[in-house]
């Protein structure tokens, strides 16, 4: 039987087993390749959001590039007789398989994150797992990785859901379908004053400060414990939907709470961070209009510049470059904020991406772009289009 992508409206409704494995197999080498242990580099790692895009790469980073005991938590989907799992289960599944052949401990577990329940599940086997290593039950670096588009808040219960909306007048402009190459127009509608609070409160950093206080009151910091959360701002021809929506709120909120998880575990953690990472081809990302059609011209200045990396390249270069550099500091810019984006942000980047923009039409797009490189990543992310996989 021939399995093939399902894909509407730049969604992908189904996932192949076997080429999420390979995905995740060429993620761990390239990590093993060019990450190396230390004593500085974390031994015990937590990553929420695990599954997918930088929230895996960081687990691979942190398992086979370091070594370290690795618990991951996301939210997915099982196969069934129907219909296939979600790429995550896929990812997750094959993550631990590798692990255990290289003989690291791995702990994965499929819930909902946002929930009183899960947060004590996750601490329970944080310690689980440190006991099988024979380490202490200590998180050395926790990633907060989570892209949900609902929020059940444990403290009222209620489902809060985000949207993608500018704030303020309409936004109009043309929209890259990168399955086709085709362009329509869109028109997003501004964001009501409600809309705004729940994308903040499914989106924003509240939940990481929940975290942070249940991982605490079960004593799982030391002073050396690192946090991290990612965010994206990307270029201005961006802003009006993205950093000035409500994305951008949300984001906004998720820095807010860095600054006051600093403030509040000063004494019990070594640092928060944000850490602003590149735009890359994810699930979350395919479905915001301006961002096919910008990719796939990032996408094409950066591969001719020689500057373009994926999740992995950029995770390792998070870890090697930032949060495990051979002094001990981080390097941050103004706000205190980790800069991945800096070759995508690069002033020649940026010119080059902004001409090409100008000029991609329907008739020049594959030549013009790298769309054909977009659709790749966005097939490989559910493991569709991957090299030496029988479909």
């Amino acid at each position: 039987m021939s399995i093939k992508p399902m894909v509407r409206n730049n969604i992908c409704l189904n996932a192949h087993p076997e080429g999420c494995a390979a995905g995740v197999k060429k993620q761990i080498e390239y990590a093993k390749k060019n990450l190396s242990k230390s004593d500085a580099a974390p031994k015990l790692v937590l990553v929420v959001g695990c599954s997918n895009g930088y929230g895996l790469a960081s687990r691979i980073c942190a398992g086979f590039g370091y070594g370290a005991v690795t618990v991951g938590l996301s939210f997915e989907n099982e196969p069934s007789e129907k219909r296939s799992g979600t790429p995550g289960y896929y990812n997750n599944e094959a993550f631990d398989s590798e692990a255990a052949k290289a003989g690291l401990v791995s702990i994965s577990l499929n819930g909902d994150a946002f929930s009183n329940e899960m947060k004590a599940k996750t601490a329970e086997a944080v310690k689980s797992a440190a006991a099988k290593a024979g380490i202490p039950a200590k998180i050395d670096l926790f990633v907060y990785s989570l892209a949900s588009p609902v929020r059940t808040d444990p403290k009222d219960g209620v489902m809060y859901k985000s949207v993608i909306k500018p704030i303020g007048p309409a936004q109009s402009g043309r929209a890259l379908n990168f399955m086709d190459g085709t362009f329509s127009d869109f028109s997003i509608e501004g964001a009501t004053a409600e809309e705004i609070a729940n994308t903040v409160k499914v989106m924003g950093g509240e939940d990481w400060e929940l975290w942070m206080d249940s991982l605490e009151s079960e004593g799982l910091f030391s002073p050396q414990s690192k946090t991290v959360a990612y965010t994206y701002i990307g270029p201005e021809l961006s802003w009006a939907i993205y950093k000035n929506g409500t994305i951008g709120k949300a984001k906004e909120d998720l820095e807010r709470a860095c600054r006051d998880i600093n403030k509040k575990h000063a004494s019990k953690i070594n640092g928060a961070w944000v850490s602003v990472n590149k735009a890359l081809v994810t699930r979350a990302s395919a479905v915001i209009p301006i961002i096919p059609l910008y990719i796939s011209s990032l996408f094409r200045v950066m591969k001719d510049m020689g500057l373009h990396e994926g999740c992995i390249e950029q995770l390792v270069r998070l870890y090697r470059d930032c949060l495990y550099t051979a002094d001990g500091k981080v390097p941050v810019d103004s706000e205190n904020r980790i800069r991945i984006d800096d070759w995508e942000m690069r002033d020649d980047v940026q010119k080059a991406v902004t001409e090409k923009m100008s000029k991609v039409a329907a008739e020049n797009v594959f030549s013009e772009t790298d769309i054909e490189g977009v659709k790749h990543d966005f097939l490989e992310v559910h493991g569709f289009d991957v090299a030496g996989v029988q479909y």
